[in-house]
């Protein structure tokens, strides 16, 4: 297999050398992905680098003070914002992008509605959604600036994104798979859940991965409506503490000028975060394929 993939190459370069134009996209396009890699590799590496040392204890301590500026306070409440904002969202998104490639007929104008309306919100800067967040959920229903608030404004943020990437994702199933389902007996509800939905679950993790790759980077948008304490959400009425997430975090401290180093620190711990979900999401959707 290598030795066809080598030769296969080597006669796509002689066909580009021979073509002065192919040439020049050619190595534009190595020239590209070159250069994406050795930005990533220099990314994770400074961020390694300047945060590893400064992983301290203290930094892991259950309560934040000025002393400490410990992460976990932020660390659960950035959990506690990503498990409700996919609550909310995840749902709405994916039967709705079932709805418009499964159910919906073909040239619908609301169809079309729909995709140019989510398109649109995706292009919104997240600040815009944090005063409309701030204005709806903080101040005309009242109430406060809070975990919830956060979580309902992050939702409508990544609402779009999930309903688009798993509408596609539908879409590349193959009709052939709805054909023979239906072929063999098996309705419209039981062949999507069944055959069409197992099929497409990698493309709607993807969209999700992304979904929660923004709450979890999320600053704007939190410092209106979910607020900055450094306490963790706890009792009774928990969706109603005002709270900050990891990124807000670092912004605080990185803004005050004086924890620029446990600044780096948690900058490490959000990545890991972000490179555990992104496992632990594949993971899934290798399990689910297999059924």
């Amino acid at each position: 297999m290598n030795t066809i993939n080598t030769v296969t190459f080597r006669q796509k370069f002689e066909a580009y050398k021979r073509n002065p134009v192919s040439m020049i996209l050619f190595s534009l396009v190595m020239f590209a992905t070159v250069l994406t890699i050795l930005f990533i590799l220099f990314f994770l590496g400074y961020i390694l680098i300047k945060g590893i040392p400064n992983l301290t204890p203290s930094l892991f301590e259950w309560t934040y003070n000025s002393v400490n500026v410990s992460l976990v306070p932020a660390l659960i409440n950035t959990l506690y914002m990503v498990g409700i904002a996919l609550l909310i969202s995840a749902p709405i998104g994916i039967f709705s992008a079932i709805y418009l490639v499964e159910y919906a007929k073909r040239g619908n104008k609301l169809v079309e509605i729909v995709r140019l309306t989510a398109e649109t919100l995706s292009g919104i800067p997240s600040i815009v959604y944090g005063l409309f967040g701030m204005l709806f959920f903080v101040i005309a229903l009242g109430w406060g600036m809070s975990l919830l608030a956060g979580a309902f404004t992050l939702s409508i943020m990544i609402l779009p994104l999930i309903m688009r990437t798993s509408e596609e994702a539908l879409k590349a199933v193959p009709d052939i798979y709805r054909e023979g389902s239906y072929g063999l007996g098996a309705g419209k509800l039981r062949t999507v859940f069944k055959i069409v939905l197992p099929s497409a679950m990698p493309g709607i993790l993807a969209g999700v991965i992304l979904g929660i790759g923004r709450i979890v980077g999320e600053t704007a948008a939190l410092i209106y409506t979910a607020g900055s304490v450094a306490e963790i959400a706890k009792g009774r009425d928990f969706l109603f503490d005002s709270t900050r997430t990891l990124a807000v975090h670092m912004y605080a401290l990185t803004s005050e000028g004086l924890y620029v180093n446990q600044a780096y620190g948690t900058a490490v711990v959000l990545l890991v975060i972000v490179v555990l979900i992104n496992w632990f999401s594949e993971a899934i959707a290798k399990r689910l394929q297999r059924f």
